[in-house]
Protein backbone atom coordinates (compact mmCIF):
# COMPACT_ATOMS: atom_id res chain seq x y z
CA UNK A 1 0.00 0.00 0.00
CA UNK A 2 1.23 3.49 -0.79
CA UNK A 3 2.03 5.92 1.99
CA UNK A 4 2.85 3.23 4.55
CA UNK A 5 3.94 5.87 7.05
CA UNK A 6 1.51 5.99 9.95
CA UNK A 7 0.61 9.59 10.73
CA UNK A 8 -1.90 9.02 13.50
CA UNK A 9 -3.73 6.11 15.11
CA UNK A 10 -7.25 5.48 13.96
CA UNK A 11 -10.00 3.10 14.99
CA UNK A 12 -11.54 0.25 13.03
CA UNK A 13 -14.96 -1.05 14.06
CA UNK A 14 -16.05 -4.38 12.60
CA UNK A 15 -19.83 -4.77 12.70
CA UNK A 16 -20.50 -8.46 12.22
CA UNK A 17 -23.53 -10.70 12.01
CA UNK A 18 -26.01 -12.39 9.75
CA UNK A 19 -28.57 -10.64 7.54
CA UNK A 20 -31.21 -9.02 9.71
CA UNK A 21 -29.02 -8.90 12.83
CA UNK A 22 -29.09 -5.09 12.97
CA UNK A 23 -25.66 -4.34 11.49
CA UNK A 24 -26.77 -1.32 9.47
CA UNK A 25 -28.76 0.17 12.33
CA UNK A 26 -25.81 -0.15 14.70
CA UNK A 27 -23.26 1.02 12.11
CA UNK A 28 -25.30 4.16 11.38
CA UNK A 29 -25.53 4.92 15.10
CA UNK A 30 -21.78 4.41 15.56
CA UNK A 31 -21.07 6.59 12.52
CA UNK A 32 -22.73 9.50 14.31
CA UNK A 33 -21.20 8.75 17.71
CA UNK A 34 -17.65 8.30 16.40
CA UNK A 35 -17.76 10.81 13.51
CA UNK A 36 -16.73 7.85 11.37
CA UNK A 37 -16.79 6.67 7.79
CA UNK A 38 -19.11 3.68 7.29
CA UNK A 39 -18.38 1.17 4.53
CA UNK A 40 -21.26 -1.07 3.49
CA UNK A 41 -20.96 -3.11 0.28
CA UNK A 42 -24.74 -3.58 -0.02
CA UNK A 43 -25.24 0.17 -0.36
CA UNK A 44 -22.46 0.55 -2.93
CA UNK A 45 -23.91 -2.36 -4.92
CA UNK A 46 -27.39 -0.82 -4.79
CA UNK A 47 -26.03 2.58 -5.89
CA UNK A 48 -24.21 0.93 -8.80
CA UNK A 49 -27.24 -1.24 -9.63
CA UNK A 50 -25.28 -4.44 -9.04
CA UNK A 51 -27.18 -7.56 -8.00
CA UNK A 52 -26.66 -8.13 -4.26
CA UNK A 53 -25.99 -11.81 -5.00
CA UNK A 54 -23.05 -11.02 -7.35
CA UNK A 55 -20.27 -12.36 -5.10
CA UNK A 56 -17.48 -11.37 -7.51
CA UNK A 57 -18.63 -7.76 -7.53
CA UNK A 58 -19.07 -7.83 -3.73
CA UNK A 59 -15.50 -9.10 -3.30
CA UNK A 60 -14.13 -6.36 -5.56
CA UNK A 61 -16.10 -3.67 -3.72
CA UNK A 62 -14.88 -4.95 -0.34
CA UNK A 63 -11.29 -4.84 -1.65
CA UNK A 64 -11.74 -1.21 -2.71
CA UNK A 65 -13.38 -0.41 0.62
CA UNK A 66 -10.53 -2.06 2.51
CA UNK A 67 -7.89 -0.03 0.63
CA UNK A 68 -9.85 3.14 1.47
CA UNK A 69 -10.27 2.04 5.10
CA UNK A 70 -6.54 1.43 5.52
CA UNK A 71 -5.69 4.90 4.26
CA UNK A 72 -8.28 6.49 6.53
CA UNK A 73 -6.87 4.56 9.49
CA UNK A 74 -3.38 5.80 8.63
CA UNK A 75 -4.74 9.34 8.73
CA UNK A 76 -6.22 8.79 12.18
CA UNK A 77 -9.80 8.31 11.06
CA UNK A 78 -12.44 5.98 12.38
CA UNK A 79 -13.83 3.43 9.95
CA UNK A 80 -16.82 1.17 10.41
CA UNK A 81 -16.83 -1.92 8.22
CA UNK A 82 -20.23 -3.51 7.81
CA UNK A 83 -19.40 -6.64 5.82
CA UNK A 84 -20.83 -9.32 8.05
CA UNK A 85 -17.34 -10.83 8.50
CA UNK A 86 -18.61 -14.31 9.20
CA UNK A 87 -15.24 -16.04 9.44
CA UNK A 88 -12.66 -15.83 12.18
CA UNK A 89 -9.91 -15.75 9.53
CA UNK A 90 -11.38 -12.61 7.94
CA UNK A 91 -11.78 -10.86 11.30
CA UNK A 92 -8.22 -11.84 12.28
CA UNK A 93 -6.78 -10.48 9.01
CA UNK A 94 -8.64 -7.18 9.34
CA UNK A 95 -7.66 -6.79 13.00
CA UNK A 96 -4.00 -7.64 12.37
CA UNK A 97 -3.63 -5.23 9.44
CA UNK A 98 -5.38 -2.40 11.29
CA UNK A 99 -3.06 -2.96 14.27
CA UNK A 100 -0.04 -2.83 11.92
CA UNK A 101 -1.31 0.62 10.96
CA UNK A 102 -1.48 1.64 14.61
CA UNK A 103 -5.26 1.53 14.88
CA UNK A 104 -7.44 0.28 17.69
CA UNK A 105 -9.91 -2.39 16.58
CA UNK A 106 -13.37 -3.07 17.99
CA UNK A 107 -15.61 -6.01 17.21
CA UNK A 108 -19.35 -5.54 17.47
CA UNK A 109 -20.94 -8.94 16.92
CA UNK A 110 -24.72 -9.02 16.64
CA UNK A 111 -26.46 -12.34 17.13
CA UNK A 112 -30.20 -12.91 17.11
CA UNK A 113 -32.31 -16.07 16.99
CA UNK A 114 -33.07 -17.33 13.48
CA UNK A 115 -36.77 -16.47 13.89
CA UNK A 116 -35.92 -12.82 14.56
CA UNK A 117 -33.47 -12.67 11.66
CA UNK A 118 -35.99 -14.21 9.28
CA UNK A 119 -38.78 -11.83 10.35
CA UNK A 120 -36.53 -8.82 9.74
CA UNK A 121 -35.18 -10.07 6.40
CA UNK A 122 -38.65 -10.99 5.20
CA UNK A 123 -40.08 -7.59 6.23
CA UNK A 124 -37.36 -5.51 4.56
CA UNK A 125 -37.34 -7.65 1.38
CA UNK A 126 -34.12 -5.88 0.31
CA UNK A 127 -32.56 -8.82 -1.51
CA UNK A 128 -35.60 -9.29 -3.78
CA UNK A 129 -35.73 -5.57 -4.53
CA UNK A 130 -31.99 -5.18 -5.14
CA UNK A 131 -31.01 -8.71 -6.13
CA UNK A 132 -32.21 -11.45 -8.39
CA UNK A 133 -34.33 -13.10 -5.70
CA UNK A 134 -35.51 -12.90 -2.13
CA UNK A 135 -33.69 -14.65 0.68
CA UNK A 136 -35.38 -17.81 1.89
CA UNK A 137 -35.60 -19.55 5.24
CA UNK A 138 -33.25 -22.18 3.79
CA UNK A 139 -30.71 -19.44 2.96
CA UNK A 140 -30.91 -18.12 6.51
CA UNK A 141 -30.52 -21.61 8.00
CA UNK A 142 -27.47 -22.21 5.80
CA UNK A 143 -25.93 -18.87 6.81
CA UNK A 144 -26.57 -19.59 10.49
CA UNK A 145 -24.78 -22.94 10.14
CA UNK A 146 -21.84 -21.31 8.32
CA UNK A 147 -21.04 -18.28 10.49
CA UNK A 148 -18.17 -18.61 12.95
CA UNK A 149 -19.40 -16.85 16.05
CA UNK A 150 -16.59 -15.25 18.06
CA UNK A 151 -15.78 -16.95 21.33
CA UNK A 152 -14.38 -15.33 24.48
CA UNK A 153 -10.80 -15.95 23.33
CA UNK A 154 -11.36 -14.09 20.07
CA UNK A 155 -13.32 -11.25 21.70
CA UNK A 156 -10.39 -10.67 24.07
CA UNK A 157 -8.19 -9.82 21.05
CA UNK A 158 -10.20 -6.66 20.31
CA UNK A 159 -10.17 -3.27 21.97
CA UNK A 160 -13.06 -2.11 24.14
CA UNK A 161 -15.33 0.65 22.91
CA UNK A 162 -14.16 4.09 24.04
CA UNK A 163 -15.89 5.40 27.15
Amino acid sequence: MEDEQVAASGRLVLVCGLPGAGKTTLARQLKREYAAIRLCPDEWMADLRIDLFDEGARDRIEQVQWRLAQRLLQLGGTVIIEWGSWSRAERDALRQRARELGAAVELRFLDEPLEVLWARVHARDMERRLGRRALTVADMESYAATIQRPNAEELALFDPAPS
